[in-house]
C-alpha cells in the first residue's frame, strides 16, 4: 500500500488519483480542507502546477485495520527555481471497497540548493 500511494502520486496524475477516493472523500493538507472526490483533481493540478519536478518517497509507519500512517519527504521546485524538500505525515483511511475517505497531511517545507536534492 505505502508503494501503491508512492507511486500514484509520482504519476502526478490528478484524475488518477481522484478515482483512488471516495465520493465523499476528506482532506487536509498544510491549511487546505478538500472534501469530495471532484475536488481532488482540481486541487492536485493547481499543487503541481507551483511544486515542479515534483518527486516523493513514502515510508510506513503504522497500521491498523483499514488505516495507514505514513511518513514521506519530497523534493520540488517553484517557477523561479528554488528548490525545497517538504517532510511530513500522512493520515489514511479506506472505505471497505478500499478507496481513500479521508487524508490528513501535515507538511513542512525546507528550502535547499539544487546541488542538495536526494530524489
Amino acid at each position: 500500500m505505502v508503494q501503491l500511494t508512492e507511486d500514484i502520486w509520482n504519476s502526478q496524475d490528478p484524475d488518477r488519483i481522484s478515482k483512488a477516493c471516495s465520493a465523499s472523500t476528506e482532506w487536509r493538507a498544510r491549511t487546505m480542507f478538500i472534501n469530495g472526490r471532484e475536488n481532488i483533481a482540481p486541487f492536485l493540478a493547481i499543487k503541481w502546477k507551483n511544486e515542479l519536478g515534483y518527486k516523493i518517497e513514502n515510508k510506513y509507519w503504522a497500521h491498523a485495520d483499514n488505516r495507514i500512517a505514513i511518513s514521506f519527504e519530497y523534493e520540488y521546485h517553484n517557477a523561479a527555481g528554488q528548490w525545497f524538500r517538504a517532510y511530513g505525515n500522512e493520515n489514511l483511511e479506506f472505505d471497505a471497497n478500499g478507496l481513500m475517505a479521508r487524508r490528513y497531511v501535515s507538511i513542512n517545507d525546507l528550502p535547499i540548493k539544487e546541488t542538495e536534492r536526494r530524489l
